[in-house]
């Protein structure tokens, strides 16, 4: 026993290493790393023993991502030698940058919406894109890989394996989470309320098995941490809020507010934008085959379309949004602002509504300026979104058997 206890106190090659940079381990480049020093913090205190989720801990703090986070960078752990080989992961992030883009192109060719040039805007023209997958390793990366790649597999009517995927993509960051109210419709449209149930079994059991290990050590303390949705964001790192006073941006009631707004927006896409079937709501929760209006097979566009804008919804009303947090949304742009016919938007007006978006998050520190600028792109987008003509056309219907 005091062995043990003799290990987990002892500093390890990693957290030499690390320290000796004086709290930012250089990039190659010149750049220098934000999280990754915490990262390798947090799951080397896993490797060393402890499963009490409320003594893991970085420099930036505790570790407050989900059991999946943990395994995944303790894999990064071992492949960068114990943190330290901060070019092997950027290689690894970069590899990770093209499955990203992979992934994408395959979900936009099924879809059959956006013309191939802004592809090239997508791939070469944001430079807050590539600092976060490979200058600054964060997971939030990690989590839109395994994201895009669940969409994929429900275009391909591999329900069960795509919710297993989008379990493993929150189990690595929570924003994921801001998917799940159009991923419940698209279930209860596919398979009503009985069938649906398996598939979110999926997703629940999942998360259990991942963090069994910390929940038998501590499980109030893994949940808590983890699974945070109070947790408090600081000003000074806010790109959509800079322009509210700071004591605004930190109250309670400016929270509950925007949560009110955000549930407020999916009900009315959910009755207004999603189901247009003529029934009411509730019969989603029915058997599709004892429906009185018999339900078209799920389009690509239907799929994409509802999970994108159910994001798209959660980013327009978050309480704050970091930097990093731009890849939460910037590969579905092209989709959400191209779905629509070009005689609500001109291509160049698109193209100019991107731009504004790019450089409000490449303003650092964000403006007043460029945090107004960015809400008010979101709304465009957003009012596009409600005004113009569905994006899936009927006559488009795929006959796969559901899995």
């Amino acid at each position: 026993m005091a062995a043990a206890r003799l290990a987990r106190a002892a500093p390890t090659a990693a957290g030499a290493a690390l320290h000796s940079a004086g709290g930012r381990l250089p990039l190659p480049g010149g750049d220098t790393e934000i999280d990754w020093k915490a990262y390798m913090a947090e799951v080397e205190g896993v490797i060393n023993g402890t499963y009490d989720y409320t003594q893991l801990q970085g420099d930036t703090g505790p570790l407050v991502y989900p059991a999946g986070f943990v395994y995944i960078f303790m894999g990064l752990y071992y492949a960068t030698g114990q943190g330290t080989d901060i070019r092997m992961a950027q290689y690894i992030f970069a590899v990770l940058y093209l499955a990203t883009l992979l992934l994408v192109f395959l979900i936009y060719h099924q879809t059959c919406k956006v013309p191939p040039f802004v592809f090239f805007f997508m791939c070469c023209a944001s430079y807050r894109v590539h600092s976060i997958f490979v200058l600054r390793l964060f997971n939030d990366p990690v989590a839109m890989v395994l994201l895009f790649l669940s969409i994929n597999l429900l275009l391909a009517q591999r329900w069960g394996w795509g919710c297993c995927c989008f379990s493993l993509a929150v189990s690595v960051k929570m924003n994921v989470l801001l998917f799940a109210p159009g991923l419940l419709f698209l279930l209860l449209t596919q398979f009503g309320l009985r069938g649906a149930l398996p598939k979110l079994g999926i997703c629940a059991v999942l998360q259990v098995v991942l963090g069994l290990p910390f929940l038998l050590e501590n499980p109030v303390g893994y949940l808590s941490r983890s699974f945070d949705l109070g947790r408090q964001f600081l000003f000074r790192w806010t790109v959509n809020w800079r322009f509210l006073p700071e004591a605004l941006f930190l109250h309670r009631a400016f929270h509950l507010a925007l949560l009110a707004i955000h549930l407020t927006m999916l009900l009315l896409f959910v009755l207004c934008r999603w189901h247009r079937t003529g029934e009411s709501i509730l019969s989603l929760l029915k058997d599709p085959s004892k429906r009185k209006v018999s339900p078209q097979p799920l389009t690509p566009n239907h799929i994409v379309s509802t999970l994108f804008t159910s994001n798209f919804i959660g980013i327009c009303f978050s309480r704050s949004l970091h930097y990093q947090f731009y890849v939460w949304y910037f590969h579905t742009l092209p989709y959400l602002l191209w779905a629509t016919p070009a005689r609500r938007l001109t291509h160049l007006l698109r193209l100019l509504v991107l731009g504004l978006i790019e450089l409000s998050w490449n303003t650092y520190p964000s403006t007043s300026c460029s945090s107004a600028a960015l809400h008010v792109c979101h709304a465009v987008i957003l009012l596009q979104l409600w005004l113009g003509p569905q994006p899936f056309p009927k006559s488009i219907q795929h006959s796969k058997k559901a899995h």
